[in-house]
């Protein structure tokens, strides 16, 4: 059978579209690529000869993907990074004689995670690892997972993404953050309707659209919601007086604050899915797989994580197992 065209496609050609959508500016991106303009607009024109289809629009001041160059690129993307975190895995593994994974982490189970991998890191025996971070929401880390920059994520969920492997760990619910002096910390737990016409603070991104969103129609609040990107914020509009917070109780582990208190959030408890992502098929690295089995055991069974709760009138703060 007679080779399809598109298999003349070099990763150099699918390195130079990468670029040149990422610089939007064929002069730019020839520049980044030290070849010159002309050779890489030919580039391009070969790209679409073989794939027979157009990639770009042209104008004069600006590039636009087509729709099949918008698909094009997610492939190519992926393919570009796929080849140049595997050129590190080389070099790592023939230069320094260790292994290079990359993992993803929202931020409120970077603990748990960062332990977890600590343990794996001391029963390697002779084994050498070079572990790489990212943090970031779980939407960029799903999307870079696609795309091959990172090897797997920890994230949160509420529902399961298209074209990725999804291990379930653990839930992790919502709760309330108020002053100390607040009468739910008294009652020990709190329904939606308790909440009233108190005005929330909750993040503006991640998964807490998509869980505190639908409640809050549910049980009519009236007043919006003020959103936050980052949780120092959220803290200070709490401690302030003018809204609870509402966030996943991962994020409270870390909360020492005397004027603060957790309180749990019964009644319907909505809680969002931390999984353990990854692309389907080979992994990259024998190392790679290692860590994805010992992390799909492990996490389970960290429990869940340690909180500040409180009970009945004018309780203490505690640790929850």
């Amino acid at each position: 059978m007679a080779a399809l065209p598109l298999r003349a496609l070099t990763l150099r050609q699918l390195q130079f579209f990468s670029v040149l959508v990422e610089e939007g500016q064929f002069g730019r991106a020839a520049r980044r690529l030290a070849i010159t303009q002309p050779a890489l607009s030919n580039a391009i024109k070969q790209m679409e000869k073989l794939l027979g289809a157009e990639l770009l629009s042209r104008s004069t001041h600006r590039l636009e993907l087509t729709p099949v160059g918008a698909e094009v690129l997610a492939r190519t993307d992926f393919l570009v990074n796929t080849f140049e975190v595997a050129l590190r895995d080389i070099e790592s593994t023939v230069q320094r004689g260790r292994a290079f994974v990359r993992i993803g982490v929202i931020p409120s189970a970077s603990a748990r995670v960062a332990a977890a991998a600590s343990e794996f890191l001391k029963s390697g025996g002779e084994r050498e690892v070079e572990l790489a971070w990212r943090d970031a929401p779980s939407n960029a880390l799903l999307a870079e997972l696609r795309s091959g920059q990172i090897d797997m994520a920890v994230a949160a969920i509420t529902e399961p993404p298209g074209g990725l492997t999804c291990i379930d760990l653990f839930r992790d619910p919502l709760v309330l953050v108020v002053r100390r002096d607040h009468a739910l910390v008294a009652a020990g737990g709190a329904n939606w309707e308790a909440i009233g016409s108190e005005r929330l603070v909750l993040f503006e991104s991640g998964s807490m659209p998509a869980l505190g969103n639908p409640a809050r129609a549910q049980f009519a609040q009236g007043a919006q919601p003020y959103r936050v990107s980052y949780s120092e914020t959220l803290y200070a509009l709490v401690r302030s007086g003018q809204a609870l917070g509402l966030m996943p109780r991962l994020y409270t582990s870390s909360l020492r604050d005397p004027e603060l208190a957790v309180v749990p959030l019964l009644k319907p408890r909505i809680e969002r899915r931390v999984v353990l992502a990854y692309l389907p098929g080979p992994m990259r690295n024998v190392v790679a797989q290692e860590l994805i089995a010992f992390l799909r055991e492990r996490l389970p069974q960290a429990g869940e994580a340690t909180v500040r709760r409180v009970s009945g009138k004018g309780a203490r703060a505690r640790r929850q197992p």
